[in-house]
C-alpha cells in the first residue's frame, strides 16, 4: 500500500467514524430551552465538534489500524470482491 493509498483510506474511515459519532449524545438548543438569536432550535447547545472530531480520530485510528493490517497481510485482496470474474487470473497462483 502506498502512502497516498494509506491516506485515502485514512480519510474516508475518519469521515466515516465522524458521521457515525456526531450525532450520539446530541443536544439542542431548544432541548436545554436556551435559543441564541440567530440560531435555529436545532443547533447544538454547545462547542461539542472538537470533542467529537478527537473522538474520532481515536476510533478512526483504530479502524484504519485494522483494515491496513488486511490489506497488508493479503488476507482480503482486490481479487476476492470480484465477484463477477472480470479479473484475469493471478499469474503467482497458477491458475
Amino acid at each position: 500500500m502506498t502512502i497516498t493509498a494509506a491516506i485515502v483510506l485514512f480519510s474516508i474511515v475518519w469521515f466515516m467514524v465522524f458521521f457515525i459519532v456526531l450525532p450520539l449524545r446530541f443536544v439542542s438548543q431548544g432541548d436545554t430551552g436556551e435559543v441564541v438569536p440567530g440560531t435555529p432550535k436545532s443547533a447544538p447547545a454547545g462547542d461539542v465538534v472538537v470533542r467529537k472530531a478527537k473522538i474520532t480520530t481515536v476510533v478512526a485510528i483504530v479502524v484504519w489500524a485494522a483494515l491496513y493490517a488486511i490489506i497488508l497481510s493479503g488476507w482480503i485482496s482486490v481479487r476476492d470482491i470480484d465477484v463477477n470474474h472480470v479479473m484475469p487470473p493471478d499469474a503467482g497462483t497458477g491458475g
